[in-house]
């Protein structure tokens, strides 16, 4: 079954007792959730209720020296993906993704585009950055294969990002990017060695020590490499940035495969022009998006459309079962 992208809350009432809280981290079924006052402390779900995911506002009950989850309030989004397996959640009420990648190794141009529609489907603003833009050729090469979603509208940034960078020039790669981390929850999402692990050190210099910290305290390191994890930018805690283990999938089952075009905004833009109201863009006659790809200059690149077609079919095979 399809699920909302935008699941609520619990629904139940406040418990007696019980406080208010963030959750700053998971691992497994734990998870760490931050006071209003900064304090943290570990907190177990209830039964088999709804697993909180970081980023969540919730209701926790104290116990000693951790917790019980009694509540997970209404969310304003859930970023996550879904295969024929299980639903994989990021993160929760967040106010952008930046969906970061290398110029080399050589970006895969499907997981940017399944990571682009689960935003859109989410509701949540994505940035698209490119990292390694020290490295010329490699960087031109992808700059210009990321010209279609320029084209589409989408912020870009460059970034070159130092694992070993000193203090005095940190800031140095990253200056276009901290104007747009201000006061808003950022998810970095990405492949491995996209430079993710790199960025968060800069930005958050102790975040290793923090890591170990909540690892220790969970007492479950083995989970460090699948874990989520929030840190602050800044002292007041307005502006966050969220860590996510590097993914090689990402799955879309969520998402109905006559939704697809309304995700995608260059086949979105001509979608409209189609004869037929549930034109499915493959072979309908009449159809704005095949008119638009036979024009010399199309407007939709091929590799775009093949993205799509591939995409569909995958998404109404699933709808089969």
């Amino acid at each position: 079954m399809k699920q909302s992208g935008r699941p609520a809350g619990t629904g139940q009432s406040a418990v007696a007792g019980t406080e208010t809280g963030l959750v700053v981290a998971g691992f497994g079924r734990h998870v760490l959730v931050e006071k209003p006052n900064g304090d943290r402390v570990i907190c177990h779900p209830r039964g088999k209720k709804g697993q909180a995911v970081v980023g969540d506002r919730v209701r926790w009950l104290p116990s000693e020296d951790e917790g019980t989850i009694e509540k997970v309030e209404l969310r304003d989004n859930l970023f996550y993906r879904q295969d024929e397996m299980r639903t994989k959640s990021f993160a929760a009420n967040l106010d952008q993704v930046l969906i970061l990648m290398a110029a080399e190794p050589e970006f895969s141009e499907n997981q940017l585009t399944r990571a682009l529609i689960a935003a859109q489907a989410a509701g949540i603003r994505p940035l698209i950055a490119l990292n390694k833009s020290d490295l010329t050729e490699p960087f031109d090469r992808a700059w210009i294969k990321l010209a279609p979603y320029r084209a589409m509208g989408y912020q870009m940034l460059a970034l070159a990002i130092k694992p070993s960078a000193s203090a005095a020039d940190a800031q140095t790669p990253v200056a276009s990017l901290m104007p747009l981390l201000q006061g808003k929850k950022t998810l970095v999402l990405g492949p491995s060695g996209a430079g993710k692990s790199s960025l968060t050190n800069l930005l958050i210099p102790h975040a290793q020590v923090l890591t170990a910290e909540i690892s220790q305290a969970l007492n479950s390191g083995k989970h460090t490499t699948t874990s989520t994890t929030l840190y602050w930018i800044d002292e007041d805690r307005l502006s966050a940035l969220i860590d996510s283990p590097g993914f090689q999938e990402f799955g879309l089952h969520h998402i109905e495969p006559m939704h697809l075009a309304g995700y995608m905004p260059d086949i979105r833009a001509h979608a409209q022009d189609c004869k037929f109201y549930n034109c499915t863009h493959l072979h309908e006659p009449g159809c704005g998006v095949i008119t638009e790809l036979e024009r010399a200059e199309a407007s939709i690149s091929a590799s775009r459309y093949r993205l799509y077609h591939d995409l569909f079919a995958e998404l109404s095979q699933e709808t089969r079962y």
